[in-house]
């Protein structure tokens, strides 16, 4: 999923959607677009993140236990959105309130994403803007799949706007479910504050600039109104707290013209009282409500519209606002209606409403309490956009646009491919041969990367336990030897050169008989000998010359498309071709993830044919021992393969939290060479990671001695299992 969110009020938001929709789905990639700096910043603080700026195709900085990846915002030009959808291969993406940006809007749609936008509002000063240009704005707002806004009020503008009104709802406002972080206070000001034990603590939180003439400075009007308190309230602590970054200087010269004792955070040193704390930081603020007497909320003297008054009324603080809270006009209104928070006219009441909560404690904590009261009844908001943004990610299939010149060029050759490979379907089937067993294809659509030989060896293993003697058809793919071979149960290894990778997978792993070679028809007679009673061909979809008792074919829940048909994707056949299959397998599907919108498009090409998901499950990692894979936590690791659909590879080790140093993806069946094996080494060393990690498709693939070769790293492989859904009834049909 991609997540856009501007600058820090959307990057909280965002934030607590991360948490819950990783709470639902934890091998879920997220990623976290910002437009400031910042935003960045913020997001790299709440969400403990690295950058992910400086990925690069089949080599990535990562890390363990990600809530989500952060990113710049493209700019909206065409090409740029598509080299990220290219990249990202997104299933949503989440637009934080409003930001409307036409390529964006347009490029997610056709890269089959969904399109939300989440906690929208339109400002009393922004609403004249969009009934004006609502011939543009109309274009982009009805790209989007669903518009979940703050209020009905702005469910009636974003119609306004141009919206589809059936695709608009109220859910209410994101910052009702804000959590503060869970560090708390940083100790070093925790400190501070301890050493000096003020009676009160006075934020100005997100002081703004002026915007138009005649507007004040909200520094200047705070710092004023404190030289007049500090008199009558000489044991006061005051925190300012800037809204952008860029103003932190400026506050700390109008501090130092002042003569008002202060220290600035990025340096703090003790200072006497009544004195000021400058917060020149981002993403330290909330928590430090916790220890406060009275806030003011800044942008709300000066034409700004507003801040989110819902964080400090978490910690049942009494806020003071002025007459500018458009941004928030509702939620403004409900808290003033309710008594809630104190609202003044104009800046020169300020110092008298501070005053006024710090005389009389009682009841300032009535207001407090009523503002928390009335934040915590309308939480909840947050799960229920997550739900939806679920929703239409499980009905979304991700097909980023290869980019224009491979189309035009590759394009007419797919039809070509289409048609030679329809011409030797109808030849093979006209050569139909039959065995005396029975017969399980399992295939794809696809070249590579669908999960075949896993699920292969988990139905051989599973018809084994049932008592049929199994026998495996494969070809043998990228062996080193023409002639046929088989191996029969329990027999000797056979070098991996007569085998192939995939093949010496099923051998090793002895619940089969195993016959490679390219006329799959000509290895079952060979094998008959053994008495097979149950065939299971190894990606056999287009081997229709063997006939078969069933068809069953993959999907890959991340790939389901394969970028289209061969050269211009990586699928053999048109998606018609689905018609022929007796039961589907949908591969790489989370627990708990619906997969609507895959199966809308089987139902498509194949009315009857019952669709099972399935998902790999990480078992153990074999090298120096074998360590079960949840336990294995060798600190940073690196990770190379060479599959079909390397994401899947490092999906699962995001899944298992591990912390990547760098990652590397080569072809599928890449046979390793020494010096490559050395230059990993090296990589992973000045990495910093002392562990290799691949799959055991690539360990078939590695030179011998690969351990010495790749020192002073260690190498261990990953052996996986397969968990599918409803397997007993799919059992039921094979026996």
């Amino acid at each position: 999923m991609w997540f856009h969110a501007v600058s820090v009020g959307e990057v909280l938001s965002a934030a607590e959607l991360i948490r819950r929709l990783r709470a639902q789905r934890p091998g879920l990639p997220v990623y976290l677009s910002t437009t400031t700096l910042a935003g960045r910043a913020a997001a790299e603080q709440r969400l403990s993140l690295n950058s992910a700026h400086n990925a690069a195709p089949g080599r990535d900085s990562g890390h363990g236990a990600l809530e989500a990846r952060v990113f710049f915002a493209p700019l909206d030009y065409r090409s740029a959105v598509r080299r990220v959808m290219r990249k990202l291969r997104p299933s949503a993406v989440v637009i934080l309130e409003t930001e409307i940006w036409p390529n964006l809007y347009r490029e997610s749609r056709r890269a089959g994403a969904s399109l939300l936008i989440v906690n929208g509002r339109i400002s009393d000063r922004a609403l004249p803007r969009y009934r004006r240009f609502n011939w543009f704005f109309r274009h982009a707002l009805q790209q989007a799949d669903g518009i979940f806004v703050q209020s009905e009020e702005d469910a009636r503008r974003y119609a306004i706007a141009g919206a589809r009104p059936e695709h608009v709802r109220a859910e209410g406002n994101l910052k009702y479910d804000f959590a503060p972080p869970s560090a708390g206070i940083a100790p070093e000001i925790a400190a501070f504050l301890d050493s000096l034990l003020p009676q009160h603590v006075w934020i100005a939180a997100s002081t703004m600039p002026p915007l138009e003439k005649g507007d004040l400075d909200e520094d200047d009007i705070v710092v004023q109104a404190f030289q007049g308190l500090a008199p009558q309230f000489p044991s006061t602590l005051l925190i300012l707290a800037p809204r952008k970054p860029e103003r932190f200087d400026g506050a700390a010269e109008k501090l130092a013209r002042s003569a008002l004792p202060f220290t600035r955070r990025s340096s703090l040193t003790k200072i006497k009282l009544p004195g000021v704390l400058l917060l020149d930081s981002i993403g330290e603020l909330a928590p430090l409500f916790e220890r406060a007497s009275a806030v003011f909320m800044g942008g709300t003297l000066v034409s700004r519209g507003g801040h989110n008054i819902l964080e400090p009324a978490f910690f049942a603080k009494p806020v003071i606002v002025g007459p500018h809270m458009e941004n928030f006009a509702a939620i403004a209104q409900e808290f003033s209606s309710a008594g809630a928070v104190v609202r003044i006219p104009d800046s020169q009441d300020l110092g008298a409403a501070v005053a006024g909560l710090l005389n009389n404690t009682e009841h300032a904590a009535r207001i407090g309490a009523q503002a928390r009261q009335l934040a915590n009844a309308k939480r909840g908001v947050a799960d229920r956009i997550a739900c939806e943004i679920l929703k239409a990610s499980d009905a979304a299939i991700p097909h980023p646009l290869p980019i224009l010149p491979a189309r035009l060029l590759l394009t007419p050759l797919s039809w070509i491919w289409q048609a030679g490979s329809s011409i030797n379907l109808s030849l093979q089937s006209a050569r139909r041969q039959s065995l005396n067993a029975k017969v399980v294809s399992i295939g794809s659509l696809n070249m590579g990367g669908a999960g075949k030989t896993p699920i292969v060896a988990h139905l051989a293993e599973r018809l084994d336990a049932a008592g049929r003697n199994v026998a495996i058809l494969t070809r043998g793919y990228r062996r080193r030897s023409a002639d046929p071979v088989v191996v029969t149960r329990g027999s000797k290894k056979v070098p991996v050169e007569l085998t192939g990778d995939e093949a010496q997978m099923f051998v090793r792993a002895g619940h089969a008989h195993v016959g490679i070679g390219a006329d799959r028809c000509e290895v079952a007679r060979r094998m008959e000998a053994v008495g097979p009673n149950v065939f299971l061909l190894d990606d056999g979809f287009q081997h229709v010359r063997l006939k078969r008792d069933e068809d069953i074919v993959l999907v890959d829940a991340l790939d389901p498309l394969a970028g289209g048909v061969f050269p211009v994707g990586r699928r053999r056949e048109p998606l018609r071709s689905l018609t022929r299959a007796t039961a589907v397998i949908v591969t790489r599907v989370e627990r708990g993830q619906a997969i609507t919108g895959i199966e809308d498009l089987i139902r498509r090409y194949n009315a009857s044919a019952p669709v099972f998901t399935s998902r790999i499950v990480p078992k153990q990692f074999v090298g120096r021992a074998i360590v079960p894979a949840t336990l294995f936590s060798p600190g940073p690791v690196a990770a190379f393969c060479g599959l079909g659909n390397p994401r899947s590879f490092w999906s699962t080790l995001e899944s298992l939290e591990l912390q990547v140093a760098f990652r590397l993806a080569f072809s599928d069946h890449h046979a390793y060479r020494p010096a490559e094996l050395k230059r990993l080494g090296a990589q992973a060393s000045a990495a910093g990671a002392k562990v290799l990690v691949t799959t055991e498709k690539d360990m078939m693939n590695l030179p011998s001695g690969a351990d010495a070769l790749l020192h002073p790293c260690e190498l261990y492989w990953l052996r996986i299992g397969m968990e599918i859904d409803d397997e007993q009834e799919l059992l039921r049909r094979i026996l």
